[in-house]
């Protein structure tokens, strides 16, 4: 209140600073239409040509409805710029293609759609697919949009229709490209031949081999220009988006001793009350217990471990606790207790009637001629017990097991609908009866119970185990201190031990991430501070989190394009010593012979026999591709010197090639190159789009 009074106090100072921010913003955006560096009003642009923000929001919106938010609003923002980056990658090269995709074409694909081929309202009277109607459909849809307002259904609707509609054609054009492509992906029955004798002929060959584990990992130095030049000559491998590394302290907000004992001092305080309470929902209403009322009767294993004898134990009326569980202090009365078996057979037959969540395209009964069918069987069924398989077979809309007269597998209470498993656990075996569910009507019969038990049935009174306003305040504060402390120097690691902190790393978190690694719930606001322009390395910022503070530093700033030594030097090393291993071992192959190398290197010459490129392995040294392929390659009787392998540096000499069986046919081997062509055709997207120029503004504007 002390806040809102000073805030009264200055209207005038807030609202000029509330103005000043505003003409900031504008003059700001507009600075940046004129050549800034961020475009508030274009999301990105492919190939030069720009997404304004306004297309973008429009199908953003769509795809959201659409989703019904079963993902989250990053999941939606990425779908919709891949969306955008597919279509416009495509553009140019369909436009070069001259293919050009009809209305027909895209009306076709549409109806050929299975979801109106089998939906009842496109259908005849004879149950036949209508295409007209679908065009009625669409065209009442465009109707009721004209006129109506932004934002209303009817303008959604058809927005959402105009969308389906472009990725309909879009699929249909990018189809037809694709199509064209592997048209052209084919094999001559020469390239299959080819391909089945260079493949399978048998090549035997004398080695010299010098294992890389002969050169002791200590032998080898490798400076910060070895790593670099390797990035350098596999700079493509080593492409890496702008990204941040973050480093962090939580500081989760738990409720402190003093804050359980006030709860648990409140709760016993209830206690005798509740003893006499002659309303158990009403007291458990009027002291506003933290869960809801249960009404069930509950088996000894879904009680707590350590209140289960004196549940169990208790008479009516009696109160336990107060306890802890699951996160909450309880008091719970026992309000009956009942002997119920663990589970039940039972038969039913279901009657639909409209509305009900069973009816189906033939359900004509109103909810009350519904009622009186079910009461007309019960009356039959209960005169006659036998007629219940046939009338099940006969009535019941539930097809899963009308054929077995109605019968269902043993079963749990939770199992079934609430109404249907009170039924048939708090009745008797062959109890006979109508039960109301969002189903319809069922006539059930119960035809066993197993496993009957005592059971109890609780009231309980609970609050929630959280922290006080107290208690957070001095969360709020500690992490306040911590972070004042950062921002005047203090080293993190030590700060952080110094009061038994524990320090989280944060690496890698691209621009787009809505969460942080290690932390719960939606962290956009971390990430967004992070990519902000003005955050430096080192910079320190509180946030308020899910259950809590969390004190983070910008560790470090990796830009888009090549990575650093320090990001990848792990992942080089193992490349960068076997390559420095095998500078030292081809300097042991001396010799203009087989045999002068293996004496010089003090080595013996091996023979590897019938080996070829279907099954590159060496015997006693492994898989080697790299080394059979120089054998299938080289010239019989000469000296090749200096081949890198896997497992070592090699000299070889080979000694013969045997060529397999000539074939009448080499069909086979063709259609294998033409499918291994054909299956490159998914890569072509990731091509093309690898040669285009996408620029990426999401990060500055959502």
């Amino acid at each position: 209140m002390a806040i809102l009074s000073k805030i009264r106090e200055r209207t005038f100072i807030l609202i000029l600073i509330i103005g000043m921010a505003l003409f900031a913003f504008v003059i700001g955006d507009a600075i940046n239409k004129n050549g800034g560096p961020t475009r508030m009003d274009v999301v990105g642009e492919i190939n030069g040509e720009e997404i304004s923000r306004e297309e973008f929001s429009q199908i953003l919106e769509v795809y959201k409805s659409r989703s019904n938010s079963s993902i989250s609003d990053i999941q939606t923002l990425n779908a919709v710029w891949d969306g955008f980056v597919r279509e416009r990658v495509f553009k140019e090269q369909l436009e070069l293609a001259g293919i050009v995709v009809g209305e027909n074409d895209v009306w076709e694909n549409l109806i050929s759609n299975p979801n109106f081929q089998s939906d009842p309202s496109f259908q005849n009277e004879v149950g036949l697919f209508d295409e007209e109607k679908v065009k009625e459909y669409i065209a009442n849809m465009r109707e009721d949009a004209i006129g109506a307002l932004k934002g209303s259904d009817e303008k959604a609707r058809w927005d959402s229709w105009l969308s389906y509609e472009g990725r309909v054609r879009q699929g249909v054009v990018q189809t037809s490209y694709t199509s064209l492509v592997n048209a052209g992906l084919g094999a001559t029955l020469e390239e299959g031949k080819r391909d089945y004798l260079f493949n399978n002929t048998n090549i035997t060959s004398q080695y010299v081999y010098l294992p890389y584990a002969s050169v002791a990992d200590s032998l080898i130095t490798i400076t910060n220009k070895d790593y670099q030049n390797y990035i350098n000559e596999h700079k493509k491998e080593f492409e890496v988006d702008e990204s941040r590394d973050l480093k962090y302290v939580k500081f989760t907000v738990v409720a402190s001793k003093k804050d359980k004992d006030a709860l648990k001092e409140e709760l016993d305080g209830y206690i005798e009350e509740f003893k006499s309470a002659e309303n158990n929902a009403n007291f458990v209403d009027d002291v506003n217990s933290d869960t809801a009322l249960n009404t069930n009767f509950s088996y000894s294993s879904q009680l707590p471990k350590d209140q289960v004898d004196a549940m169990m134990n208790a008479n009516v009326g009696d109160v336990v606790g107060t306890y802890e569980d699951a996160g909450y202090y309880k008091i719970s009365k026992v309000e009956a207790v009942k002997q119920l078996p663990d589970s039940v057979s039972a038969s039913h037959i279901l009657i639909s009637y409209l509305g009900s969540q069973s009816a189906g395209p033939d359900t004509k009964q109103t909810e009350v001629e519904a009622k009186k069918t079910a009461d007309s069987l019960l009356t039959v069924l209960k005169s006659n017990g036998s007629k219940f398989d046939a009338i099940a077979k006969e009535f019941s809309v539930d097809k899963s097991n009308s054929d077995k007269g109605g019968k269902l597998d043993w079963y749990t209470r939770n199992a079934m609908v609430p109404e249907f498993g009170d039924y048939t656990f708090l009745n008797k075996k062959g109890d006979m009866d109508i039960v109301k569910t969002a189903f319809g009507f069922h006539i059930v019969k119960i035809t066993d119970q197993k496993n009957i038990q005592k059971t109890v049935k609780l009231a309980t009174v609970s609050r929630k185990i959280e922290a006080s306003e107290e208690t957070e305040a001095q969360f709020y504060q500690n992490a306040e201190i911590f972070a004042s402390k950062l921002t005047e120097g203090a080293d993190f690691n030590a700060l952080s031990q110094e009061n038994n902190y524990v320090p989280l790393p944060a690496n890698g978190v691209k621009a787009l991430a809505e969460n942080v690694p290690g932390l719960q719930g939606n962290n956009r606001n971390i990430v967004r501070w992070a990519f902000e322009e003005d955050t430096e390395v080192n910079d320190v910022r509180r946030f308020d989190v899910d259950n809590g503070f969390v004190v983070a530093v910008l560790s470090s700033k990796t830009k888009e394009g090549t990575a650093t030594v320090n990001n990848v030097a792990s992942r080089i090393k193992p490349i960068l010593i076997r390559k420095k291993k095998a500078e030292i071992l081809n300097k042991k192959l001396n010799g203009a012979t087989l045999e002068d190398i293996a004496n010089a290197s003090s080595v013996s010459i091996k023979t590897a026999t019938n080996v070829n490129l279907a099954s590159p392995t060496i015997s006693g040294v492994g898989n080697e591709p790299a080394i059979v392929g120089a054998m299938s390659t080289a010239a019989e009787g000469k000296v090749i010197v200096g081949l890198e392998g896997v497992k070592g540096v090699f000299a070889i000499k080979v000694t013969s090639k045997e060529l397999p069986t000539e074939l009448d046919n080499y069909d086979v081997f063709r259609n294998r190159i033409a499918t291994k062509y054909k299956g490159r055709s998914s890569q072509l997207y990731t091509a093309l789009k690898e040669t285009s120029e996408i620029k990426d503004y999401r990060a500055s504007i959502y």
